[in-house]
């Protein structure tokens, strides 16, 4: 069993790693121009209008082009609201399997496997997501959260850095990144 939770560990954090590296790089690719101005904005420290601006970003990327697979991604989140993780699931990987290109498929189901406690397979579905759409904040948040969870401090005072540039209104990000770079600079001494 040991063997199976370092082997775990170690893909996990290998899976973070790759995630995190590829940001920069990734981030060049297809945001339409309207998703990068929102973005711009939203990156701006002393922006009013935040929480308009994240609900219009979220809103788009929640768009997948074809109504079959926005139902799914409904029914999938009316899911999770009422706590049926197993349905939800069943609806997000539909959703991945017919749409394997839409990042917000795979958030959502990495979203579902995280309140399992899957976050093997919460893992592997935020990297996809981050393949798709490298500035995906929420799928960045949660890379942190579980990052934290499992002990890797420093990775996830990356990943919640990385969020925090993207949108650096996010709640709880501030007080994530203070909280960690006190344990990690406490590793130090």
């Amino acid at each position: 069993m040991g063997r199976i939770i370092a082997s775990l560990n170690r893909f996990l954090l290998a899976s973070a790693a790759t995630v995190l590296l590829c940001l920069p790089a990734a981030a060049q690719g297809a945001d339409s121009a309207e998703i990068e101005r929102l973005l711009g904005e939203l990156a701006k420290p002393d922006q009013p209008g935040w929480q308009q601006i994240e609900n219009s970003i979220v809103r788009e990327w929640s768009k997948s082009g074809s109504p079959a697979m926005d139902l799914l991604l409904h029914r999938g989140e009316k899911a999770l609201e009422e706590n049926d993780i197993d349905t939800a699931i069943g609806h997000f990987t539909a959703l991945t399997d017919h749409a394997p290109d839409f990042a917000e498929g795979w958030n959502a189901r990495a979203t579902a496997f995280f309140m399992a406690d899957e976050y093997g397979l919460s893992l592997a579905d935020i990297e996809r997501a981050l393949a798709l759409n490298p500035k995906h904040f929420g799928a960045l948040s949660g890379l942190a959260i579980i990052l934290e969870e499992l002990g890797y401090d420093r990775e996830a005072l990356e990943a919640f850095r990385a969020v925090e540039a993207i949108h650096p209104h996010r709640p709880n990000v501030k007080d994530a990144i203070e909280r960690l770079e006190k344990e990690v600079e406490g590793e130090r001494i």
